[in-house]
């Protein structure tokens, strides 16, 4: 049996290769191996609801380019206070390794003194994966976004404030802005400011192009701020410009009358064919006629 073995050298070369890979592959995904990304962030959207969001990536330590989504993990979303502990919902991350979850509108909060919530995404860990905690701190904040005509002029205006528990509105001091439009693959930026006092106004250009209709999608926007995170408010409208442009019929591909290069080209193929076609007729008149006068005489042979 051992000289048998011996004697295909390839196969045992090939078994111990397989070997070796596989324990290299083993390493490779081995989670020591990968840092891990545990990254939480909240948008408030148009119709007042959040959405809370977790990114869990896993980066090689070695090349970085080699990122492995957690897929199936189970993560809490807290809402805290001091001691106080409200579970808003779990989620598992998905083959993205994103997990989401949605807060209606009328959500309610544990808030401190300040009107601040406490956010928190928690990832219990595993055998493999140490335990994940994330917080973010904000105020609840109403973004409105109004568009409107002012004699003949067409304006923006974005209000933004906060509301405690007793229904009061307090207006925020202050808050940068963004407002786009959307494109067909991403938004258009074609403003962007300082909310002061509850309040940023912007004049809406006229050339801006829409659909059919004439009309566009406009957002207002604010990003990655300390107090209130990421708010988002949309409103369409038909200030858009939409131009059909009337071009006169001329010779094209797609049109009833051909380009005239199609027809000289045409004319020359047609003219190279009948050629053809004509000194092959002419070139077997002349065979025809050579092969009778080479019939040879059977008296003279």
């Amino acid at each position: 049996m051992k000289r048998n073995l011996f004697q295909y050298p390839f196969i045992i070369s090939f078994i111990v290769a397989l070997c070796f890979c596989t324990n290299s592959i083993a390493q490779k995904t081995d989670a020591s191996n990968y840092r891990m990304r545990f990254k939480f962030k909240t948008i408030k959207q148009k119709d007042n609801s959040r959405l809370l969001e977790v990114s869990f990536i896993g980066q090689n330590k070695k090349n970085r380019k080699d990122k492995v989504p957690v897929y199936n993990a189970e993560i809490e979303f807290l809402n805290i206070l001091n001691e106080d502990k409200k579970l808003l919902g779990t989620s598992k991350t998905s083959k993205k390794g994103i997990a989401q979850l949605l807060l209606p509108k009328n959500q309610s909060y544990l808030t401190d003194e300040n009107g601040y919530i406490n956010l928190t995404a928690k990832f219990k860990g595993t055998n493999a994966i140490d335990e994940k905690v994330s917080e973010i701190i904000i105020k609840d904040i109403t973004l409105e976004l109004n568009l409107k005509e002012i004699d003949s002029v067409k304006k923006g205006i974005v209000k933004a404030y906060t509301i405690d528990r007793f229904g009061v509105k307090t207006p925020i001091e202050e808050a940068d802005v963004i407002i786009s439009i959307k494109g067909m693959l991403s938004n258009m930026k074609i403003n962007e400011g300082t909310i002061k006092n509850g309040k940023f106004e912007f004049e809406f250009p006229t050339d801006i192009p829409g659909n059919a209709n004439g009309t566009i999608t406009v957002y207002s926007t604010i990003e990655y701020n300390e107090d209130f995170g990421n708010v988002v408010q949309e409103k369409s409208i038909k200030w858009g410009v939409f131009n059909k442009k009337i071009k006169d019929n001329s010779n094209t591909l797609w049109s009833e009358v051909a380009p005239l290069w199609m027809y000289i080209v045409l004319t020359i193929l047609l003219l190279g064919v009948w050629a053809n076609y004509l000194f092959t007729i002419i070139n077997l008149l002349k065979i025809y006629r050579e092969g009778k006068n080479l019939i040879i005489n059977p008296e003279e042979q």
